[in-house]
């Protein structure tokens, strides 16, 4: 049986004249089963590779190879399609005959899938986004599908449609799938790929070189059968005359939830958080109170709830209580602490690599720079590696220089391996 937990960290103190509380909100799931099996509603899933011109004849052996892997990963009884991309979308599989545009994955549909995936040629140009509207179409002809999920490849820039028909497409896919997206080589644009998963509430990473492809895949496929929750929302609650200020996912990634935002009552937003498994995620949230009060009072700041449907499984309070001791109202709750620094250091990460790119040293130096310190203040050990390919550090100073000579595949794993975070050490 699926069980939700939430337990909230913060200090709820404030001076007298304070009004913003900030709160981290751990949520954990357990006994969530495998995707489909639950009884709330199928699975669903679409493998999409791209096959451009760009690809050349070993990155597209290995892309097919991926997603043979990824195929052998998906539950039997499992709604599957493939769709192949270049300057247009195609379906693979199963082929489009009597108007049927999934299949139930079985080892007889398995074997097809696999073979029309061996007829895969690269060929012709890019664009990403007709790849996700296609995919939002075959989704929706398995309605019973309530949990749907996808696997972009690309390993190129999307140059073969406007920036404007992207944004389009990507807007109109937004909430119908989750998709993870995964990027191959040194060809492609981490910030493009990054706003279609951001998007599509999936994640963004990049491949090396084509012979990691198929391990990939297959982990991000055994993930994703993994997830007997099909969908679950964050639900907070602020007072009359109180602001929410935002809501982030902080671990295991950075993400703003505030633009998803439902509102369910005049008070009470809701914020989806995607399909889940047997995991624990980190959430912080910020509320502005509606004025100080006295020394002594005491207020419910948010009431923050896990809900998957119309069921809550878990709530947590977030509260707030004036005082006129600074020892209490200065005290930063660790946690809280933590994930501020995790949130800056992505912020800092990409706004100096994008500063790096068009040629202003001053301030690439300047934001890498206090990525290195909130790296090392936060203990992120990952974010300070990868830092070290893009930056000298001088000993003892903690200054920085840009390195000279800088592997664009080291500054592509750095970009998207920023918004992954640490835990709070305990």
């Amino acid at each position: 049986m699926t069980e939700f937990s939430a337990q909230v960290y913060q200090n709820e103190f404030l001076a007298t004249e304070g009004t913003d509380v900030h709160a981290i909100v751990t949520v954990t799931c357990s006994g969530a089963g495998q995707a489909g099996q639950t009884g709330s509603g199928e699975a669903a899933e679409v493998i999409i590779v791209d096959t451009s011109g760009s690809m050349g004849e070993r990155a597209m052996r290995a892309a097919r190879d991926a997603a043979i892997a990824a195929l052998e990963q998906i539950l039997d009884g499992t709604w599957f399609a493939v769709i192949a991309g270049n300057h247009q979308a195609w379906l693979a599989y199963p082929l489009n005959a009597r108007g049927v545009w999934m299949a139930r994955m079985s080892s007889q549909t398995r074997a097809a899938a696999a073979f029309e995936i061996n007829r895969f040629r690269a060929d012709g140009g890019t664009a990403m986004g007709t790849w996700l509207e296609l995919a939002a179409a075959v989704f929706d002809t398995v309605p019973s599908a309530t949990q749907r999920h996808a696997i972009l490849l690309t390993d190129g820039k999307n140059q073969h449609e406007t920036p404007s028909d992207l944004t389009r497409r990507i807007a109109a896919a937004s909430g119908r799938f989750q998709c993870d997206c995964r990027g191959v080589g040194a060809d492609w644009e981490v910030g493009e790929v990054r706003r279609i998963a951001q998007a599509l509430m999936g994640t963004v990473d990049l491949i090396p070189t084509p012979d990691e492809i198929a391990a990939e895949f297959a982990t991000l496929m055994r993930a994703a059968m993994s997830r007997g929750v099909a969908a679950a929302d964050l639900r907070v609650w602020a007072p009359q005359s109180a602001q929410v200020l935002f809501v982030r996912q902080v671990a295991p990634m950075v993400e703003d939830l505030s633009g998803r935002r439902r509102e369910l009552n005049a008070l009470t937003g809701a914020y989806p958080t995607g399909s889940w498994g047997n995991e624990s995620r980190d959430f912080h949230v910020a509320i502005r109170l509606g004025g100080a009060r006295q020394v002594g009072q005491e207020q419910l700041a948010a009431r923050v709830q896990v809900a998957v449907g119309d069921d809550v499984k878990a709530q947590a309070l977030v509260k707030a209580r004036w005082t006129n001791d600074d020892a209490l109202s200065a005290r930063i709750n660790p946690e809280v602490a933590h994930y501020t620094g995790q949130t800056e250091l992505a912020e800092a990460i990409q706004d100096g690599l994008a500063a790096k790119a068009v040629g202003d040293d001053a301030t690439a130096t300047s934001k890498l720079g206090r990525a290195v310190q909130l790296a090392a203040e936060t203990g992120n050990d990952e974010a300070t590696s990868k830092l070290r390919k893009v930056v000298d550090i001088e000993p003892g100073t903690g200054k920085v220089r840009l390195r000279k000579q800088v592997d664009r595949l080291d500054e592509m794993a750095l970009d998207t391996a920023s918004t992954k975070t640490s835990r709070v050490r305990k």
